[in-house]
């Protein structure tokens, strides 16, 4: 679209500028969501927790994970905030990526020592959660709880975990979704489908709350996550003194 820019309401004199439109701004009011809990959760903790938010189990939620991840893994603490999360794929990666120990540290000549991997995060971590959250948006929280990462705060996720894959088309063209596959656990009883994740600490999105443009599930992830930092800092090495190695 062409507009033409004055600095009097005339066109003469004016110039042209192309404005390049959107379709939709859905992502860029969601990214701008995603920065403004960022803040509040940095602002609130004093830096020392970060925000990590999870849309999906595919492959733009590994990315997502990743990137977002890569800023904030320094904090001490983390919480992972996977409300509205669409699912995708088993979030078995994920849960790894979270649950990664550090296996040793590297004393460097100069700067900071190092910790290997460098990418694994020691700290306390908190989960949110909600009822927009199915699939692999199931699974991913229960994969955290169980790997005891830390407690699940909001509201029980949707409950849907039976497959419906390897359907094939039909000669018309059309389709049919034929469930494939459900879930157990490895003690033999059928878990999530039906039922959802429920959360260990529950919070409502109290609508006279929000409207003061106040996320009660947030505040209550980060009041958990500093609750658990303070009785449980993220514990580190002091480097050993230098070995004598001169022989001598």
């Amino acid at each position: 679209m062409l507009l033409l820019v004055n600095d009097r309401p005339t066109a003469e004199g004016a110039r042209e500028v192309l404005v390049e439109t959107l379709e939709r701004e859905v992502r860029l009011r969601n990214l701008a969501w995603i920065e403004a809990n960022r803040r509040r959760v940095e602002e609130a903790t004093d830096g020392r927790a970060g925000y990590v938010y999870v849309p999906d189990t595919a492959r733009n939620g590994q990315a997502e994970l990743v990137r977002q991840l890569t800023a904030e893994i320094h904090r001490e603490a983390l919480i992972i905030d996977e409300r509205f999360n669409s699912g995708g794929q088993i979030p078995d990666r994920f849960l790894e990526l979270l649950n990664r120990p550090t296996l040793n540290y590297w004393a460097v000549r100069d700067g900071v020592d190092w910790p290997w991997p460098p990418f694994a995060h020691r700290g306390p971590k908190v989960m949110l959660i909600n009822g927009w959250s199915g699939s692999g948006g199931d699974l991913f929280p229960w994969y955290f709880r169980q790997a005891g990462l830390g407690p699940l705060v909001g509201r029980t996720t949707w409950g849907g975990l039976i497959g419906v894959s390897g359907s094939p088309i039909l000669v018309d063209g059309g389709r049919v979704t034929v469930p494939t596959f459900a879930i157990y656990s490895v003690d033999g009883e059928w878990i999530v489908e039906g039922r959802g994740v429920a959360p260990d600490v529950e919070v409502w999105d109290d609508p006279a709350v929000m409207a003061r443009g106040v996320d009660p599930q947030l505040e209550r992830a980060i009041e958990e996550v500093m609750k658990r930092l303070e009785e449980n800092p993220p514990a580190r090495p002091e480097r050993p003194a230098y070995e004598d190695r001169s022989g001598v």
